[in-house]
């Protein structure tokens, strides 16, 4: 929730007087190592209504010149030696390992995730930096066998120059580090712009790069504008990259704007996970992994299970069991550490309702959940429907919410095709006990990750990412590094 008069000094106090570290709580953008701008986009907590700050508002102006100030950057942050970019990077790991409490309650200030999933964000964050921070080491120079006489032959890898980050209010720290960690490591100066709705996490993990050495120009957040000032930086061929986590509909959108200037992209974009239950699965298990995979983020998170299909025979003993644990989650202020936060604005709310109406109108079943406003507008109790068919909305869009659709299959066949029959590919869940069919189904599904059993599967060294419309590129892992960097061929004579 966002509101455009300005608010009170008392009132913007808000947000800090919950750190034991005041100085987190920024309120201006940071460019070229200074703090710019003057607070005028209010920012309120989900849980409330209430304000907690304000950040300013800057325009394509502003993007501009924080290109100038990363671009000026590039050539001496390249050169240094690896080992001292991540020498850097370490240090920012360790503030951040170190402000852990006060980034995770900021965060559940700003975005409304319960504290306990606030701290865990905070640590799979910071991970990446500390994983980056040795692999900075590690793009070497690569020599191969030459396929011409009297000639050597050798490949480098380089940065490309400025990366532009812009990054989603589900995961407002994360989903920062993941992105720049790499950029910063083979030697990118970046500039960022973090979602309107959750800038604080942001504006704080840019004071602790302050702190931890990064030289002017290298590591750069502008507030605002996301059409001026991400627009600007599509435009600008000084930015060689851009990162993107969001909406499909938008990755389309930057990728045109993008394509003038052939930028290397990445691009996390929308998901639409299938979580399929085969008969002899283990039940208890398939259950817990199936809330886990939910309910997450209160179901807004771009891995989270959609559309769920259970094999027949354990199809209503399923339904049974998933409603019984999702009407026993906890519903509350992510400052209490519920299980399930409030929804980030009353157009998240507005899809839950318009999701389970229309599969109301299919003939679905709703077994529980719906609003909660007794406890205010943005709660959405865990909603679970059963028997609802392929044709209605939630089968096909992603929810991003706490509404969980229940459907049966009878065959290996039918489920492969009807999970696979979405644009979106971005994550499958699977249970079942029996080896053959978890090789089969995880060759058949059409998703760049496949979770066997489990739901938690993402982390530092592993490449994230989607096929077909979820997006391009990886992040994570030593492909994070890629849409950052060419490979130069060099071949000299040696006579």
């Amino acid at each position: 929730m966002q509101k455009k008069n300005p608010t009170s000094a008392d009132t913007r106090t808000t947000a800090a007087a919950d750190l034991a570290d005041a100085a987190l709580f920024r309120e201006q953008a940071y460019v070229n190592a200074e703090w710019v701008g003057q607070p005028a986009l209010d920012i309120a907590d989900p849980a409330s209504g209430e304000v907690i700050g304000s950040v300013p508002q800057l325009d394509a102006a502003d993007a501009r010149a924080a290109v100038d100030a990363a671009h000026a950057a590039f050539r001496p942050w390249a050169g240094l030696l690896p080992q001292e970019r991540g020498a850097i990077l370490r240090r920012w790991f360790r503030l951040i390992e170190g402000a852990r409490e006060d980034l995770a309650r900021l965060m559940v200030r700003e975005q409304g995730k319960p504290l306990s999933e606030a701290r865990g964000e905070i640590d799979y964050g910071a991970s990446f930096v500390e994983f980056y921070a040795e692999e900075a080491r590690r793009p070497n120079i690569e020599g191969i066998t030459s396929h011409l006489p009297d000639a050597e032959v050798e490949l480098w890898r380089e940065p490309v120059g400025v990366a532009a980050l812009i990054t989603p209010w589900n995961f407002p720290c994360a989903m920062i580090t993941r992105k720049a960690a790499a950029a910063l490591a083979i030697g990118c100066p970046v500039v960022v712009h973090p979602s309107s709705e959750t800038p604080f996490s942001a504006l704080a993990l840019a004071e602790l790069a302050a702190r931890a050495g990064f030289p002017a120009g290298v590591f750069n957040v502008v507030t605002g504008s996301a059409r001026e000032i991400v627009g600007e930086w599509c435009a600008d061929a000084r930015v060689r990259a851009l990162s993107f986590t969001g909406s499909t509909q938008i990755g389309r959108l930057l990728y045109a704007q993008s394509a003038p200037n052939i930028k290397r992209l990445v691009m996390e974009l929308g998901g639409h996970a299938p979580f399929i239950v085969l008969a002899d699965a283990n039940l208890d298990q398939a259950v817990e992994e199936a809330v886990k995979a939910k309910y997450a983020t209160s179901g807004q998170d771009c891995l989270g299970a959609n559309r769920f299909y259970i094999e027949a025979p354990i199809y209503e003993e399923f339904c049974a069991r998933f409603t019984a644990a999702s009407q026993a989650l906890s519903i509350g202020p992510g400052m209490e550490d519920p299980a399930i936060g409030p929804l980030i604005n009353a157009g998240a709310v507005a899809k839950q309702e318009e999701h389970v109406a229309d599969a109301l109108e299919h003939g679905a079943r709703q077994l529980c959940g719906g609003p909660r406003p007794d406890l205010g507008p943005l709660y959405y109790a865990p909603t679970v429907l059963a028997d609802v068919p392929d044709g209605a909305k939630i089968m096909h869009d992603e929810t991003f919410g706490p509404v969980a659709a229940l459907t049966s299959f009878k065959t290996e066949d039918e489920v492969v095709e009807r999970a696979n029959s979405t644009e979106y590919g971005l994550v499958a869940y699977l249970h079942t006990q029996n080896p053959r069919l978890i090789y089969r189904m995880s060759r058949s599904l059409e998703f760049g990750m496949v979770a066997v059993n489990r739901t938690k599967i993402t982390g530092a060294p592993i490449p994230f990412g989607g096929m077909k419309q979820s997006g391009i590129g990886r992040e994570g892992a030593r492909q994070g590094m890629e849409a950052f960097s060419e490979i130069k061929y060099v071949c000299r004579d040696w006579r």
